[in-house]
């Protein structure tokens, strides 16, 4: 059986993410769930798992933003897929967000964010 896209998710509330885990869960994807875009990075940049897109709220704690991170992220692959995820910030988009990349606004329906994940990497190969 052929392996499912792994994609990278960071989000800092936990209610959400274990609604963004089990949309794209259901949607025919697996997901690494990290609370912070440091974190992510660090697991993103050691290379050891085969992420195929990123999937981050924009608002986070610590010191990266999602804006930060998809922005490092795109350094190292210029083509990664990116989808944010946003309550207030999504008129930061144009100026913030990564070319090539979906906004989705919270709230949003599990279905917007598996579709938009999906676009994402059908554009990609």
């Amino acid at each position: 059986m052929a392996e499912l896209p792994l994609i990278l998710v960071v989000e800092d509330d936990y209610q959400l993410q274990g609604i963004v885990e089990e949309a794209l869960r259901d949607g025919g994807f697996e997901t690494d769930i990290l609370s912070s875009a440091e974190e992510a990075l660090t697991l993103f940049k050691t290379g050891s798992k085969n992420y195929q897109a990123l999937v981050t709220d924009v608002n986070l704690k610590g010191r990266l933003s999602g804006w930060g991170v998809a922005r490092q992220i795109r350094e190292k692959d210029p083509a990664f897929p990116v989808v944010y995820m946003t309550g207030a910030g999504g008129d930061e988009w144009a100026s913030q967000g990564v070319p090539n990349s979906i906004l989705l606004q919270k709230p949003f329906a599990p279905a917007q964010l598996v579709t938009a994940v999906s676009q994402l990497l059908n554009s990609a190969s």
